[in-house]
């Protein structure tokens, strides 16, 4: 048994008269936005942080910088 038309139909007019049209507009704006941040996140320029970071020489000289303080 395969989805026909008129069940794909029903489902999408009880949706609408649950959500509303503008409640179903305004989610769909903010999917929208969300991919283009995403996008815009994955184009970023990734020479930034192209040396990984080891964690602990960082923590190991916060340690020290602690020690140092105190």
């Amino acid at each position: 048994m395969s989805i026909g038309f008129w069940q794909i139909a029903i489902v999408a007019v009880l949706i609408v008269l649950l959500f509303g049209r503008g409640k179903i507009s305004s989610l769909m704006g903010d999917v929208a936005k969300g991919i283009k941040s995403f996008k815009k996140g994955m184009a970023s320029d990734p020479t930034e942080d192209s040396q990984p970071k080891n964690i602990t020489e960082t923590e190991q000289t916060k340690n020290q910088d602690d020690n140092k303080k105190e």
